[in-house]
């Protein structure tokens, strides 16, 4: 027995909203990212060309994930049975390994920054950062607006990543400033790529696990499969599987050993109940199987099948036929 969620509109329009804020956070990162990296450039500060990086790469990510959410929201085909949800993963993967390159860059050019101290316009600096900042924060109130799944995880962490990367632009350009003290570029540099290395390869487990169609983070397989044989009429639970084909989007499948197959459908609507209410999987399998089966036995003398009742699976048992020759 099969059901589906029936809140697929709303989830639409959610997906859509989602979409329309990347496209316009895309078109806003790239056009400050420009402005950024010229002053920082000009400036001789580190900490700001790496943040301007980091939204010259947001504005890659953004775009990314808009074409994600996009071709998500293409209809099911009979080539694609499942839709195009699972672009979503692929964006998520792409997004978190450029963040990793990007850590990486920035981690080598602030080293190479502390052995080789360069000139830096503080004033230049804050005033571009500050701007940035602010050009930063809003696009991750646009994106906050918009539906929370991995997929707009993966660019709300690229632009989170920008708004600290902007603070600590700002915060180097006024100590450089008032004091004149050059290393705390690269070494702020250094800060906020540890905490964005953290947070990619957290999104990267995620987007691999998915794409390994592993049991979701946020559930677990025991759990369930318990939860489920507990109901009434349900005696075990076998072959279950939990998978997701795309970030918001939980399949299970599972066979149930009932007592009495003919109370399946109320036992079915407890299933589906529960695995809604507590779990929150709208697409479901189910197959039942009954606690006895019928074993036929052909009484080839009297030319009668003769029924036994037999506990668990099927069983097809039959004799030769009497040898008449």
């Amino acid at each position: 027995m099969h059901t589906q969620s029936h809140a697929h509109s709303h989830s639409h329009r959610h997906c859509e909203t989602a979409g329309r804020m990347l496209w316009i956070a895309a078109a806003i990162t790239l056009a400050y990212a420009g402005v950024e990296a010229g002053v920082g450039w000009w400036a001789g500060s580190l900490a700001l060309v790496a943040d301007a990086g980091h939204m010259v790469n947001d504005a890659g990510a953004l775009t990314l994930a808009a074409a994600a959410a996009w071709l998500a929201r293409r209809p099911v085909s009979t080539r694609h049975s499942y839709g195009f949800g699972r672009a979503e993963f692929l964006a998520a993967l792409v997004n978190s390994g450029a963040m990793l390159a990007l850590v990486t860059w920035l981690a080598i050019s602030a080293m190479q920054r502390l052995r080789d101290p360069q000139a830096v316009v503080g004033e230049a600096v804050s005033l571009a950062a500050a701007v940035g900042l602010a050009i930063n924060l809003l696009v991750a109130w646009l994106l906050s607006r918009g539906e929370r799944n991995l997929n707009t995880r993966a660019a709300l962490l690229h632009v989170l990543g920008d708004v600290l990367g902007s603070m600590a632009a700002l915060l180097s350009g006024i100590v450089i400033a008032l004091t004149g003290w050059t290393p705390i570029d690269p070494l702020l540099s250094l800060g906020i790529g540890a905490l964005v290395l953290f947070s990619s390869l957290r999104l990267l487990r995620e987007a691999l696990h998915g794409l390994m169609e592993g049991t979701p983070l946020d559930l677990a397989l025991e759990e369930v499969g318990q939860s489920l044989a507990c109901l009434p009429g349900v005696i075990s639970v076998h072959d279950l599987h939990i998978w997701s084909v795309a970030p918001e989007k939980v399949m299970l499948s599972a066979h149930l050993l009932v007592r009495d197959l003919r109370q399946w459908e109320t036992v079915l609507d407890a299933c589906l109940a529960l695995l809604d209410e507590r779990f929150g999987i709208h697409h479901v399998t189910l197959q039942p199987e009954p606690m006895a089966r019928t074993v036929h036995w052909l009484d080839v003398r009297g030319g009668q099948a003769i029924a036994t009742g037999g506990p668990g699976k099927s069983h097809h048992v039959s004799q030769p036929p009497a040898n008449t020759g």
